[in-house]
């Protein structure tokens, strides 16, 4: 597995882009790693210790925060607050996760930060949203995707609803937009000179992830009840099947040409089985699937299905994943510090972009390449600027992880 590193401003297609990063919620992060790994120079400001909850990592560990360098600071205190400004003069990106208010609080704000940089954007991650009755509660990936409707359509028929990891509201719903609304405000302000914020809410991104199948039930193509339908396991050729030596398997025959192969592939005459898409006969063939899917072990189906016009997958842990041959023929996943990990995405012909770097402890030497002398640094350290006299040392070590959680001043 190849390793995939390269310098600062490596010539990924956001290279030049200056963005200021307040360490929050784990989507700014996941945000703000994606636009890091496509070139753009990130400071990360970092909470001194004592404000995040969750498990101890090491920050290496911490893969959101590959790609950039961090400065930790501590943004109750005044002169922290004039270091935030002073960077955002030069940045041409603000993004920040905090609860609605937080930052107007703490004199960051958006007519901060606009004043001292009329064409900046200014990007806000949060789950509910900068208004309505909920912008203000508490809340987490699983409430906002249970909110919009997800949640309530993964799972089995008859059984609870299934909690998609915190890969729809978290990351889809939450980091993909931001990362989006970013470079699309940026691009309206290179014509216009005009910054503006971005309003990235995991609830809204959630549901715009659910467009196409609102769309279906509108239809009358989709119900309420999970299980039941053609994305949802409800049909058998878009399933996932257990093989003999417990491994599984997972089709997705939603062609009818792709249907008749895996019908074949198993072993059935075309005249055997009923229609495909005869709902009421589906649990029926779901059983007769899995029973053959059941003699032979997962490598075997899947050498069997090799060059057929088949969509058939072996359903991979995390450990197998990186050795698959494709994604090792592509490169999805290198190796950065001893570490295995997916790599940026998507791909560019003429601007690739890269792993910066690996994640890195918080410190404040970054600051000295968006301007500030060295007499400027050690004044602000001694004021106490970076929590180090409140805190103690920003040496590296172990911090905790804020997958999750969001960072909430008093």
């Amino acid at each position: 597995m190849g390793v995939l590193t390269k310098g600062p401003n490596s010539g990924g297609p956001l290279t030049g882009l200056r963005i200021v990063e307040l360490g929050g919620v784990g989507p700014t992060r996941f945000g703000c790693m994606l636009l890091a790994d496509l070139g753009a120079d990130i400071v990360r400001i970092e909470r001194p210790p004592g404000y995040d909850g969750g498990a101890p990592i090491d920050p290496r560990y911490d893969l959101m925060n590959r790609s950039r360098r961090s400065a930790t600071m501590d943004l109750k205190h005044p002169k922290a607050v004039d270091v935030v400004l002073r960077l955002v003069e030069r940045a041409d990106v603000l993004v920040e996760g905090f609860r609605p208010g937080v930052a107007e609080k703490l004199g960051l704000g958006p007519d901060e930060c606009l004043a001292v940089n009329p064409a900046l954007v200014y990007a806000r991650m949060t789950g509910w949203g900068q208004d309505g009755p909920l912008a203000r509660a508490p809340g987490h990936d699983v409430n906002y995707v249970s909110l919009t409707g997800v949640v309530h359509s993964i799972g089995e028929a008859g059984g609870p609803p299934v909690i998609p990891l915190n890969l729809v509201g978290d990351f889809g719903g939450g980091a993909l937009y931001l990362a989006l609304g970013v470079v699309s405000a940026l691009l309206e302000s290179r014509q216009s000179g005009h910054g503006q914020v971005v309003d990235a809410a995991m609830v809204d991104g959630s549901a715009s992830l659910m467009t196409a199948l609102y769309g279906f039930r509108a239809a009358g193509y989709w119900t309420d009840e999970r299980g039941t339908n053609r994305l949802d396991s409800g049909a058998p050729w878009y399933q996932v099947y257990e093989t003999k030596d417990g491994g599984w398997v997972s089709i997705a025959a939603n062609e009818a040409r792709f249907w008749r192969a895996t019908v074949a592939l198993l072993g059935f005459a075309e005249d055997e089985l009923p229609d495909q898409h005869d709902r009421d006969r589906w649990p029926e063939v779901k059983e007769r699937f899995a029973a053959v899917f059941r003699t032979r072990t997962r490598d075997e189906w899947c050498a069997l299905a090799q060059g057929r016009e088949v969509c058939l997958t072996p359903v991979l842990s995390m450990a197998e994943a990186p050795e698959h041959p494709h994604l090792r023929a592509r490169g999805t996943f290198v190796e950065v510090d001893g570490i295995v990990q997916p790599a940026p995405a998507p791909r560019f012909s003429r601007t690739p972009g890269a792993i910066q770097r690996p994640p890195a402890a918080p410190g404040d030497e970054v600051l000295g390449d968006w301007g500030f002398s060295p007499d400027e640094l050690a004044c602000l350290r001694a004021a106490g600027a970076f929590g180090g006299n409140r805190f103690g040392s920003t040496e590296p070590r172990i911090r905790e992880s804020s997958i999750d959680l969001p960072v909430r001043p008093d």
